[in-house]
């Protein structure tokens, strides 16, 4: 698969950009758990899952009160993809979930559609966090910022 882009600002147009990161915070509003985005051009690792869990301690991700993250973690010029889930949601879900929605990303990132990849992911683990860890007024705020981060 082949990614156009050059420079992290051609990524996404504004626009796309604001409904990533507006699906993020409506996820979120139904449930305790977080997500991220980072993205950057190149992996410095063989294996995208390990660069993800990389960045998911040095985000500080881990500290979440139910350890319900997810980094949905994409190398452009790589062409690779991950997801990295905290032990909470990585069990409940199981390990076929991820790899179907890591599967869901690559397919769009094929046809260039790259904000649809990720705003399909981000409702899929949006609605796996809110089946189990449903959103509780009286203890939950947001642990993590909504932006996207961009690496290199």
């Amino acid at each position: 698969m082949r990614f156009p882009f050059t420079k992290r600002k051609d990524f996404f147009t504004p626009g796309e950009k604001a409904r990533v990161i507006e699906a993020i915070r409506v996820a979120e509003q139904r449930t305790s758990g977080e997500i991220r985005i980072f993205i950057e051009s190149r992996c410095r690792f063989v294996d995208p899952l390990d660069r993800a869990a990389e960045l998911f301690w040095s985000l500080q991700m881990d500290r979440t009160q139910d350890h319900n993250a997810v980094l949905i973690y994409v190398a452009m010029k790589d062409h690779q993809v991950a997801i990295y889930a905290d032990r909470g949601i990585h069990e409940k879900a199981g390990e076929l979930f991820w790899r179907k929605e890591v599967i869901a990303m690559t397919t769009h990132f094929r046809e260039h559609h790259y904000a649809d990849a990720l705003l399909e992911v981000i409702n899929d683990v949006g609605e796996a966090l809110y089946i189990h860890f449903p959103f509780n007024r009286n203890t939950d705020k947001n642990e993590l910022p909504d932006d996207i981060v961009f690496g290199k």
